[in-house]
Parts: C-alpha cells; structure tokens; sequence
C-alpha cells in the first residue's frame, strides 16, 4: 500500500504552520535558490558536453570515449552515491548536505580543467557525479515541504528549471569562454562560480518541518524522526508499480533526451559547420528557452489534469515524447545548422516534459521521511538508463559507424535514437495505466 496518494493535498500536522502557508514568498523563493544550486549542478554535468570537440582534439579521445566521459562514467557514481547520500538527507539537515555536495563538485569541476588523458578527467568526472549525488535527492524533499502536493508539480517545475538554464548558461559561457580562453580555462571559471553558491544556500534557506503537508500518520507507520530503513524504502519503491513505471518511462525517456544533449553540440560544430561562438550565443538561447517552456509548462499542465486525472502525469510526456519525433529527423536532415536550430526547438520543449510530472508523482507518493531516498532511487534508474545509457550508445555507434566507412556517422548515430522514442511512450502508456487503476482504487 502506498503511504499517499498521489495528488492527495494533505494537510499540516497539528500545532505546526508551513512557511509556505505564512509566507508563500518564501518558499518560492526557497525553490529559487534551490533551482540556481541546480542549475550549476547541470551545467557542471553537461559542460563536458558542450566542449566535447575541443577537448576530443587536444586529448585525442574516440567517439565512445567521449560518450564514456559524458554518461557512463559520471552516473554510475552520480546514481550509486545519490542513494546513502539520500537516506543521510532522512535523518539530518538537508540544506548542509546541499552545501557540502556544491562544494564538492564545484572544485571537481574545476580539476577537470587540469585533465591530461582520458584517466585524468574521468576521475574527475567521477569526483563530479559523487559530488552532484548530494544535490537533488534533498531537495526535492525540502521542496516538498514547503509546497502541499496539488501545487508540488509547479514547484518541481520551477526547480527543474535548472536543466535548461544549466544547458543554456553552459553553452554559452563554457563556448564562449573556450572560444577565447581555452577549455581548460572554462572548466576554472564555472567550478570557481559555484563555490559563491554555497554561503547564498546556507543563510537564505530556511531548514522546514519534515511532512508539514501530509495527513496524519495511521497508528504503527513509525514516529516522526524516526525515519523507515534504506531498505524499506527500497522494497516500497520496486513493489509499487506506479514508482516504478514512472522511474523506468522516465529512464527511457532520458536515454533520448540525454542522447541529443550530449551530441548535438558535437553533431552542429562537425556536421554543420557551427563554431564555439554561434554555439554559445544561437544553441544556447534556443536550448535554454525551449527546454525551460517545456518543464514550466509540464509543471503547470499536470498540477491542473493530475488531480482528477492521474494517469496525466505520464500520459503528458508520453504524447509529448512520441510527437517530438517528426521533429528530430528533421533536425538531423537540415541542410545547415540555421534550420537545424529551428528544428531543436520542437524536441527541446517535448523531451523535457517528462521530468516534473515524475518528481511529482514519487514526492507525492511517499512519507516525508522517505522523499529524499525515493527521489535518488528515481534518480538511479533514470541516470542510469538515459545519462548512462543514452551518451554512450550514441557514442559507440558513431564510431563503429565512422569504422565501417558510412559518411556522418554521428548523423547516423542519432537516427538510431529513433526506436527509444517508442520505447518511452510504451512505458510512459503502462505508468499511466498504473497511476489510473491506483486512483480507481482508492475511490
């Protein structure tokens, strides 16, 4: 059985008032700053990306390297550490695990600066993902306790506003930066600037009540402050459908999404002729505004469907992945990297759509004391599927392609996305029938 529903509004337990509820400037304010920690937590992901064919020709790495170094790599250690890091986020104060994990993969950042071969930098992406494994498990928790579960979905979204900003403030800073200092200079600059974030953490946000929103407990679900074993939360994830169809579509989901984050920097410098200059300036502006239009609006569309609706929680990214497929073929056959950019668009607005409805849905599921660790298993399997899986999958095909002899083997590596679009409506379609017959019996 679930510990609640998922768009139940709940209510503040007795004798406790939310700031949310006395202040609500607050805690918008609180998802703001959370959102800014977030966006440097992806900008410092995807940099590598972003200057992936420079760094490529001064470290002289492959195609599957590169994918290595920009997916696999970085999530295993992101997802595997994301989970302890999160169960600590249970038991203690959420706001100076956020600060510490900043801390951390600011300066990781910057070490990948000083990066001499593949080994080199991937232990500094590795001290990246451990570092960014602190950042969002927490946070989603400390969010939802500021917010009741009927306006999560919009809240989450604000705080999901960090991957296009993160996308579009890394294009433009890391290609305009490389462009004139050099790479290496980049990665200094941006891993100096999240240091600033941490005091900004620490004396604005307000650590809040745990579970200020939810009914109250049934006699024998545990005391709070008391927070359920790793375990225990593990067993509730994997046995409760809904988490789990909503983890996997989201996984698969991603694979696409982070297959073109990752390789279309890369696909528009070699096989459109753009440079560092137009990238940071045109791709970013068109990432950064069509990928934030996309998680706002998916915010806002299933905070007004999901609560008589749930099944809208996936069906929305479900349609929203499948028609942004016309679309991808066409940026893949532009004939110049102007249309290309106007073809992104589509994909850019449609692929994001998945990420707030599925934070909401596991934040509105389980108990306070378990949010933090239900979001980094919901992490887990959607970096370790679409980070993990996504970049190099691209990566590998475009060298056995390139191997082969085939002209625009990275064109053709990205065709080969083409069948995880229909694998993430397919899986999106079973979350929404799971999330539907929930609802139908709880009535």
């Amino acid at each position: 059985m679930n510990d609640i529903s998922v768009n139940g509004e709940g209510s503040p337990l007795s004798g406790q008032r939310p700031d949310a509820l006395e202040n609500p400037a607050r805690a918008y304010w609180v998802a703001a700053v959370l959102a800014l920690v977030y966006t440097f937590n992806f900008l410092d992901r995807q940099f590598l990306s972003v200057l992936a064919q420079p760094v490529k020709v001064d470290l002289h790495l492959s195609d599957t390297e590169l994918g290595l170094l920009t997916g696999l790599a970085f999530a295993i250690f992101y997802t595997l550490f994301g989970i302890p890091v999160a169960a600590l986020s249970d038991r203690t104060r959420r706001v100076q695990v956020i600060a510490v994990a900043c801390t951390l993969w600011s300066l990781f950042s910057a070490a990948c600066g000083l990066a001499t071969g593949f080994f080199s930098l991937a232990l500094a992406r590795i001290g990246v993902g451990v570092g960014e494994a602190g950042g969002s498990p927490p946070a989603y928790s400390i969010i939802s306790d500021y917010f009741p579960a009927s306006r999560r979905g919009q809240a989450l979204a604000i705080y999901a506003l960090g991957v296009p900003f993160g996308t579009m403030f890394g294009a433009a800073s890391g290609g305009w930066i490389a462009a004139h200092y050099g790479w290496r200079s980049a990665f200094f600059v941006v891993g100096g600037c999240g240091m600033l974030l941490v005091p900004l953490l620490l004396f604005t946000v307000r650590e809040p009540p745990r579970g200020v929103f939810d009914p109250p407990r049934r006699p024998g679900e545990g005391a709070s402050g008391s927070p359920p074993a790793l375990a225990g939360t593990i067993a509730l994830f994997v046995s409760t459908p809904k988490l789990l169809w909503t983890a996997l579509s989201a996984g698969f989901t991603s694979f696409v999404g982070y297959g073109l984050l990752n390789w279309v920097p890369s696909f528009l410098i070699r096989e459109k002729g753009m440079t560092l200059e137009e990238l940071a300036l045109f791709y970013s502006l068109v990432l950064g505004i069509s990928s934030g239009l996309g998680t706002w609006a998916s915010g806002f569309l299933v905070d007004r469907l999901g609560a008589r609706r749930p099944w809208a929680y996936a069906l929305v990214p479900g349609v929203a992945i499948l028609l942004a497929l016309p679309f991808f073929w066409g940026l893949l056959k532009a004939p110049d990297w102007r249309t290309a950019l106007v073809l992104l668009a589509p994909p850019a607005v449609l692929s994001i759509a998945y990420l707030a409805p599925a934070l909401a849905v596991v934040q509105n599921t389980v108990r306070s004391d378990r949010r933090a660790a239900a979001g980094a298993l919901l992490l887990f399997v959607l970096n370790l599927i679409g980070l993990g899986g996504g970049p190099l999958y691209v990566g590998f095909v475009s060298d056995k392609l390139k191997a082969a002899g085939v002209p625009h083997a990275l064109t053709g590596a990205l065709f080969a996305l083409t069948p995880f679009f229909v694998v993430a409506f397919a899986c999106q379609v079973v979350a929404a029938w799971h999330l539907h017959k929930d609802r139908r019996s709880a009535l």
